[in-house]
């Protein structure tokens, strides 16, 4: 099909050949002859007038013009796919459909477990496949491949896409029951310096631990004995020594009623956590989405203390901010 002279069937390719800038590769996610990729990136070629991809030593590179088709095509495709998956209302009851949710085990242990409970209880049908954010998520995200992020505002600062903030939280140490080199109420600052740290870093050795972003400076450096990269794997390790992790408050107070663990009040001040909630634009109208939306803000009002009603009597959970 034509529009325009353009060969519609063009566009997967040329999304998936800006994205690789490799035609073997591409061919292979396209599912096709390397030849054929070849012959539509000529095309393709033929149609801008543009190089497109040009060699770079062993490697090929996007031409500015290239650069700038990356995102319209996206989210051309993205509002294809929402097109093509509509159907005439959405009953929650009856309805079938798989979304890709990215968040940490914070959100899960803090509301996404509930959410899930609860889409279980009202769509039967409706299948969550929850991820843990990987180095690639933003990637993912911007090619329509993530249906919902759950992420702290400040990663998401560069992002253009519609959001919701749910909820704020605030930092608290976490230490074992009986640690005895922490008393009751709150540390003082040189204790907390004096102190081993367990810390939970996301992504390679050189990335920082996630507190790092919220800590202010003292002029003095925490001595970090042991890192993970999951916030569950904090209770189990600090049991029976004499470490202390800084975290979020609502999953410290969590993991205290599991656990022999304690929360102790910080010595200082942190910025709250802002958490927020975060979809593709091309997703903003899907009733289906709007509805695991307002499934999430009923489940973290009721976290709160503040239910708006069930979640089949909203759907404006769609704006941006």
């Amino acid at each position: 099909m034509r529009l325009d002279r353009f060969d519609l069937n063009l566009l997967v390719a040329l999304d998936v050949l800006l994205e690789e800038c490799n035609v073997t590769q591409s061919a292979a996610r396209l599912h096709i002859e390397q030849s054929s990729c070849s012959a539509a990136l000529a095309r393709l070629r033929d149609y801008f007038g543009d190089e497109l991809l040009v060699p770079v030593g062993r490697q090929l590179a996007r031409t500015p013009l290239a650069e700038t088709l990356i995102e319209p095509v996206r989210q051309v495709l993205g509002l294809a796919r929402t097109t093509l998956a509509r159907r005439p209302g959405f009953d929650p009851a009856s309805a079938e459909r798989r979304f890709v949710v990215c968040a940490s085990d914070y959100a899960i242990t803090v509301f996404l477990a509930d959410v899930a409970r609860h889409a279980a209880a009202l769509a039967p049908g409706l299948r969550l496949d929850i991820r843990n954010p990987g180095r690639d998520v933003f990637e993912r995200f911007q090619r329509g491949e993530v249906d919902l992020l759950f992420m702290p505002e400040l990663y998401l600062t560069a992002s253009q896409a519609p959001r919701l903030e749910l909820f704020r939280d605030t930092h608290v140490c976490l230490v074992c029951q009986d640690n005895p080199r922490v008393g009751p109420g709150m540390l003082t600052l040189d204790r907390y310096y004096d102190l081993g740290h367990l810390a939970v870093r996301f992504g390679d050795e050189d990335s920082v631990a996630f507190e790092e972003w919220f800590l202010p400076r003292h002029g003095r450096q925490r001595r970090i004995e042991m890192t993970v990269h999951s916030f569950s794997m904090v209770p189990p390790l600090l049991q029976g020594t004499e470490r202390i992790a800084t975290l979020h408050r609502r999953q410290a107070a969590h993991f205290a009623r599991l656990h022999p663990v304690r929360l102790v009040e910080m010595p200082f001040e942190m910025p709250a956590l802002v958490e927020l909630m975060a979809w593709p634009p091309h997703r903003m109208h899907d009733p289906a989405h709007q509805w695991l939306r307002q499934l999430v803000h009923e489940q973290v009002a009721r976290m709160s203390g503040a239910a708006d009603g069930p979640p089949q009597a909203r759907s404006d959970i769609g704006h941006e901010t």
